[in-house]
């Protein structure tokens, strides 16, 4: 979009906050760099260039702007509703594979050799993956360095720089202040979290955003011990690259607010990573909801409650195991399920402010269990330990980064699974915006009330207008349903 210049300044001139994270200007004059809703009058248009990422600004040599951060904007919805290299790539960097595996690791994930990303990155993002890299970890110091009492070389090195002085440099040329200027500009501003060790920060987003579906679906079918919700808040555990954690999301009407506890802080843009993925906030809702308003069906249910997001999850491999534990039983009975092996098998936390008790075990932990000691159907066991034991040797991969189809290919190889199942797992552990679920009961019975075809494949002939949405089209077609999962919890 950078490249339509027109568009770009209307944008701007409009204060546009839908376009936040889509480009970026930087004014010629200042060399500042700002989000596209900047409060700042805008400058003239002779003066503003357009780049596509906050990365290719710095490495032009512009700094952020003091009053709109806009390194703090919402993330692109293009990588989020692509599966080509480049989205995959940027998934990835956001998951800080760069700082822990370098551009090589980054690569072999991909297939393509270090010098092909490294083009195709620059062609779409103007900057190369160490660029974009670098502007992440200039975003994690920053949120370190405002929100917690860490000394200056602990930030350095969990946001991921291997030196003080490539910390302290990249944090002046980026933000124009020094690590210490940052910290006392902040802490004039912010009340310090009650609880010593919690970070908390505000995850922005793309309005509208219901909070709905999103936090009742993950409420409802909250697994014991590992998610909860309480005083308002989605509560769960996370296993990360180095240690664990724990974390509160609440919504709130411009941002969803963030309680992070820590065992290691250098998790800590793995962990906003995943909880921005969890919660689908860097998509475009103008975008998702203008198409599926176009059918004249469907655009009631957008009206009504628009700014739908899809619930994800924060690790694709324990949503693929719940997955299979909740093969035709309610969701109830899937809690219960997963609740057993979360006990039998999970690592014991401490949460100081809560009731959680576990990490959901991973597939090493789940690789030796006794079939016999589940209270499953016989056919469903080799299902699950088939499952497990193909996550466990490597032999499939269920991470944001994987190709959709090929995934979708892997999964149906193995016993037991199912169009839903498959399709479920597209939709909420890889993140694949199109994933649609026609042999859904839920959808099956909205089909039938809003007129629509009811039979799995009429019902498919009749998205394809939809498409590439369907997975926010199911969202809304289970809202239909008095369910739960469509509710905020009280």
């Amino acid at each position: 979009m950078h490249t339509d210049t027109e568009r770009c300044v209307r944008a701007v001139r409009s204060k546009d906050a839908r376009f936040d994270g889509w480009f970026f200007t930087a004014v010629l004059t200042t060399r500042i760099y700002c989000r596209p809703s900047c409060p700042a009058v805008p400058p003239k248009v002779e003066n503003m260039t357009f780049y596509p990422s906050a990365a290719a600004c710095q490495q032009a040599g512009f700094r952020a702007c003091k009053r709109c951060r806009p390194d703090t904007s919402p993330g692109s919805p293009e990588w989020n509703a692509r599966a080509d290299s480049v989205a995959r790539a940027m998934r990835l960097i956001r998951d800080g594979v760069v700082d822990r595996e370098g551009v090589p690791g980054l690569a072999a994930r991909l297939g393509y050799s270090a010098r092909q990303i490294e083009r195709q990155l620059l062609a779409e993002l103007g900057a190369g993956p160490l660029a974009l890299a670098r502007a992440q970890r200039a975003q994690t110091a920053r949120l370190l360095i405002e929100t917690t009492g860490l000394p200056m070389a602990e930030v350095a090195f969990a946001a991921g720089f291997s030196s003080i002085r490539t910390f302290n440099d990249t944090v002046r040329q980026v933000f124009a202040l020094a690590p210490g200027e940052l910290r006392s500009r902040a802490t004039r501003s912010r009340t310090p979290p009650a609880t010593p060790g919690v970070i908390a920060l505000r995850l922005p987003y793309r309005a509208p955003l219901n909070p709905s579906n999103l936090f009742g679906h993950l409420a409802a079918t909250a697994v014991p011990g590992v998610e909860e919700w309480r005083d308002g808040a989605y509560r769960r555990t996370l296993s990360l690259r180095y240690g664990h954690g724990i974390v509160g999301l609440t919504p709130h009407p411009d941002h969803i607010a963030a309680r992070l506890s820590l065992t290691d802080p250098r998790d800590l843009t793995l962990a906003i990573s995943r909880c921005r993925w969890l919660l689908d906030l860097d998509a475009d809702p103008e975008a998702v909801d203008e198409q599926l308003n176009a059918d004249p069906l469907l655009a009631p249910l957008v009206r009504k409650a628009p700014g739908r997001r899809v619930p994800r999850t924060v690790d694709g491999a324990e949503f693929a195991v719940r997955a299979v534990l909740g093969q035709q039983v309610s969701t109830a009975a899937a809690r219960t399920h997963a609740a057993r092996l979360v006990r039998a098998h999970g690592l014991p936390v401490d949460d100081p402010e809560g009731g959680l008790t576990h990490l959901f075990p991973d597939p090493g932990a789940l690789a030796g269990l006794d079939p016999e000691q589940l209270a499953l159907p016989r056919s469903r066991r080799t299902t699950l330990t088939t499952l497990v034991g193909a996550l466990a040797d490597g032999t499939l991969r269920l991470g944001t980064d994987t190709d959709w189809e090929q995934a979708r290919a892997e999964l149906t190889a193995l016993p037991g699974f199912g169009p839903w199942t498959v399709e479920v797992i597209a939709m909420r552990a890889l993140g694949d915006p199109d994933a649609f679920l026609p042999t859904d009961l839920g959808i099956r019975r909205a089909a039938e009330e809003l007129g629509l075809p009811s039979t799995p494949a009429a019902l498919t002939a009749r998205a394809a207008a939809w498409r590439p949405w369907r997975a926010y089209a199911v969202q809304y077609l289970w809202t239909v349903d008095d369910h739960p999962i469509n509710h905020l919890p009280t």
